[in-house]
């Protein structure tokens, strides 16, 4: 929970500065890099969530890593999160700043399953429709489970359209036996 409180502090802080400057696109872009190329890696997390490195091996790392690809605001907020101890919760800070700035640009996430990949096309109409139907910006978030069968899932906040095959075989499996 603390840490949830700590990453939203600092998700905030950042946040307001991007749209201050108008570059909530730039920062989000540098911040998603980071998460990329340096959080995805569970042995860099464990790297950075260890008290016993000294913050200095910690910053050289990541301005090795990083320095020429992101800007130099986003470098210094990194600085400021590793002399406060908190880059270890750099990816819940990440998550956080994005849902802020989707909140202020209009954009509904909605998570898609399908048990197979979506084309190109299959992927615009979707985004489409779900526009139409959210009167929002919509960008789609993409899960494969091949245990759906076919079809899809679609998840946007607490809503949950399930149009896959299993979730059909569910419904008349079930209506089934109430009408037994």
């Amino acid at each position: 929970m603390l840490n949830i409180q700590l990453a939203n502090k600092y998700a905030k802080a950042i946040f307001e500065l991007a749209q201050e400057e108008k570059k909530l696109d730039e920062y989000d872009k540098d911040l998603k890099k980071v998460c990329d190329d340096v959080f995805y890696f569970p042995e860099a997390v464990k790297f950075f969530q260890n008290p016993l490195v000294p913050h200095k091996a910690k910053k050289d790392l990541l301005t090795k890593a990083l320095k020429k690809d992101v800007s130099a605001t986003v470098m210094n907020f990194l600085m400021l999160l590793v002399d406060k101890s908190r880059i270890g919760i750099f990816r819940e800070i990440y998550e956080l700043f994005t849902a802020l700035k989707n909140t202020a640009q209009g954009i509904l996430i909605a998570d898609v399953t399908t048990a197979f990949p979506l084309s190109k096309q299959q992927e615009g109409q979707l985004v489409k429709k779900l526009a139409a139907v959210t009167n929002k910006k919509i960008k789609i978030r993409k899960h494969e489970d091949k245990s759906i069968l076919g079809g899809l899932i679609v998840t946007i906040g607490d809503k949950r359209i399930d149009g896959s095959a299993a979730g059909r075989l569910r419904s008349l499996k079930s209506s089934m036996a109430v009408g037994s």
